[in-house]
């Protein structure tokens, strides 16, 4: 990736990395989707996970920008680039970083509905990346802070590439998932 990506540019990765990862979910099997493994999620949880970090990362985006930067200040820095952000990240989970909280999802019954779970994950990227797009100038992105749980107070490029890898790296795991 480009070391520095427009407004324009992670709107489209997200939407990228949204697509790709619902191509694959619609082909996994119900049994496949909510194989519930004794010590890692299922992959209805990893979907579930994606749904709310989006969602709490579009609040970054859709508060009012004085909010934004009452809550988290100001940057003593400027924005990592994509691939230093995803390095940070790798780095911060390799030291046993993970999900806490309400990003841990609970067990998900199929009742559910696969489709329901797929839905709610576009619905919440889509709503990201129009967020991202209709409030924010690409050169604001570099000045305002959201709070990440794990990489501390991040730019709001950041958290839009934090986004895209996420979504990536989930992928990856659901993907390992199948291979059994």
């Amino acid at each position: 990736m480009a070391p520095i990506l427009s407004k324009e540019e992670i709107t489209q990765q997200l939407i990228a990395a949204l697509n790709e990862t619902l191509a694959y979910c619609i082909e996994i099997s119900d049994e496949i989707f909510f194989h519930q493994p004794e010590t890692k999620w299922s992959i209805a949880q990893d979907i579930a996970h994606l749904t709310t970090a989006t969602n709490s990362s579009r609040l970054a985006y859709i508060l009012p920008k004085f909010i934004v930067r009452l809550f988290a200040g100001k940057p003593n820095r400027p924005s990592r680039t994509y691939d230093e952000l995803v390095e940070k990240y790798k780095s911060k989970l390799e030291k046993g970083g993970k999900a806490g909280g309400r990003f841990v999802p609970k067990p998900i019954s199929p009742a559910i509905g696969k489709q329901v779970l797929l839905d709610d994950f576009s619905n919440a990227m889509n709503k990201l990346a129009i967020a991202l797009k209709r409030k924010w100038e690409t050169n604001q992105l570099d000045k305002y802070l959201a709070p990440h749980p794990l990489l501390g107070k991040i730019t709001l490029r950041e958290l839009g590439y934090f986004n895209i890898y996420h979504t990536f790296h989930h992928l990856a795991l659901i993907k390992k998932k199948t291979q059994y």
